[in-house]
């Protein structure tokens, strides 16, 4: 092993355990409200939301966080984001009982002998761009339902839990986070900017299906990697119980049974598509739903009252770390505002853009959402507390409205593949259990490569002037 690849294999070792970073955060965050002068922008309501009026910041009396409210924005944080936690457990509960029937298993085996496994790195490359497909049109914790057949998958090739979240976790976010049309980044931005809905969509979808062909031969490496040498596997010590195929491939087929939890779980999926676009559905429908699912998947597979109540159970421990995980990371959350420097960090980076140039004032717009998602994870609430602020900033520099969009929109969705705040994350990798230090020894050397490709997109779009008409 090269030296350079000695240091960088240190430097991932050194990434501390999910609970200890979050916890560090929490502990950073509480000291920062010492530091940074307590602030706030005034907000108008529009279209029901709060949304920031632009130079109306201001100093407001200190907030600072005691040690007694450090840890009071905890259970605090428990309560703010109950109805992700939930859905981490209803979507372990409908899997479970999907697990419990062997449909899911039966599936994934049955689909790995029809396609044979000598086109494993095609199958790879497949579901990586179908995930990715689901993240740019269906959204992102709508499909957290959609994570632990990935893991099934990537253990009958041979895989592991990492690949499966590089599949699944990885494809999804990248979809999702640079989407030509999410709704919650570039559609809310579209709307404070005063732009027609999505447009300038083309320069959008080459960036996106350009990091999903990366992201795809990132897996496919990875897999010739611990394929060739097991030991380079990071889930070494990961639970892979009841996800990996329990007997050869060449034993699998479908019962009559399997294929009734397969389509009601599709037709679960179709209930979702349709209340979400149509009904403005959002993550309570989407647990009722699941709820619903595994209720039915209990039913057509011929469980008793006992079994079915002993699998919710035991899907609830197995969902439990993941949900407990979501509740302390949005703790970050309640600090931010608790202390009232959400607003000040914002302010704080726009001031230092002013006096950038031309290309880099691009760039570092971008970055400074990188930034400020760590403490607004929300796509649409982070786009009304900064876009405001930004669009003008980025009038006055010389940039066009859809160029300070886009570098919005880059800063926020690439930074959630590594975002320990982002609870959606959090959520789909405890789905496929894969604690989110693992996750960021491997994702990391592929958001660097995006990261650069990205800012790429963004100086190009500097140069033609990107705007309603170009692109």
């Amino acid at each position: 092993m090269s030296a350079s690849n000695s240091k960088v294999t240190s430097f991932f070792s050194r990434i501390p355990h999910a609970i200890t970073m979050l916890f560090g955060i929490i502990v950073l965050v509480s000291v920062l409200t010492y530091i940074l002068p307590a602030g706030t922008y005034d907000r108008i309501v529009v279209d029901g939301r709060n949304t920031v009026v632009p130079n109306s910041y201001k100093t407001i009396p200190s907030t600072p966080i005691g040690f007694l409210d450090m840890f009071r924005a905890i259970p605090l944080g428990f309560k703010a984001a109950v109805e992700i936690i939930f859905i981490v457990l209803s979507g372990g509960i409908m899997f479970g009982f999907m697990e419990k029937s062997k449909a899911v298993e039966n599936a994934v085996g049955t689909l790995v002998k029809r396609l044979g496994l000598k086109k494993r790195n095609l199958i790879i490359i497949i579901m990586t761009f179908i995930y990715g497909l689901l993240g740019v049109a269906v959204g992102y914790e709508n499909n957290i339902a959609m994570v632990p057949i990935a893991a099934v998958l990537s253990l009958a090739l041979g895989g592991d839990l990492i690949l499966a979240a590089g599949i699944s976790v990885g494809a999804m976010t990248i979809g999702f986070g640079l989407s030509p049309i999410n709704p919650y980044t570039v559609g809310t931005g579209h709307k404070i900017a005063e732009l027609p809905m999505f447009s300038g969509a083309l320069l959008r979808s080459v960036l996106c299906f350009t990091a999903l062909v990366i992201m795809a031969i990132y897996n496919v490496k990875y897999y010739k990697k611990i394929s060739l040498n097991p030991a380079k596997s990071l889930d070494k010590g990961l639970d892979v119980s009841e996800l990996a195929l329990s007997k050869p491939v060449e034993e699998y087929g479908m019962s009559k049974k399997n294929w009734m939890v397969i389509s009601i779980f599709f037709l679960g999926l179709f209930a979702i598509l349709y209340g979400v676009f149509n009904l403005h559905w959002y993550i309570n429908e989407l647990s009722a739903v699941f709820l619903m699912v595994a209720l039915f998947c209990g039913i057509v597979s011929g469980m008793s009252a006992t079994q079915m109540s002993e699998t919710v159970l035991k899907s609830v421990a197995l969902a439990a770390p993941g949900a407990f995980m979501v509740g302390f990371a949005t703790s970050i959350k309640v600090l931010m505002e608790l202390g009232n420097i959400g607003d000040t960090i914002s302010h704080q980076l726009s001031v230092l853009l002013q006096d950038l140039p031309l290309y880099a004032s691009a760039i570092g717009m971008s970055l400074s959402q990188t930034v400020i998602n760590f403490f607004i994870p929300s796509g649409s609430g982070q786009a009304l507390a900064t876009l405001p602020v930004m669009l003008p900033l980025g009038e006055s520099l010389g940039l066009t409205r859809q160029i300070t969009i886009l570098a919005f929109h880059i800063g926020d969705g690439l930074s959630n593949l590594v975002n320990p705040t982002l609870g959606g994350l959090i959520a789909m990798l405890s789905m496929c259990r894969v604690p989110i230090d693992r996750w960021i020894r491997f994702i990391f050397p592929i958001l660097i490569s995006l990261l650069g490709i990205a800012f790429l997109a963004l100086i190009f779009a500097v140069t033609i002037n990107y705007s309603l008409y170009v692109c």
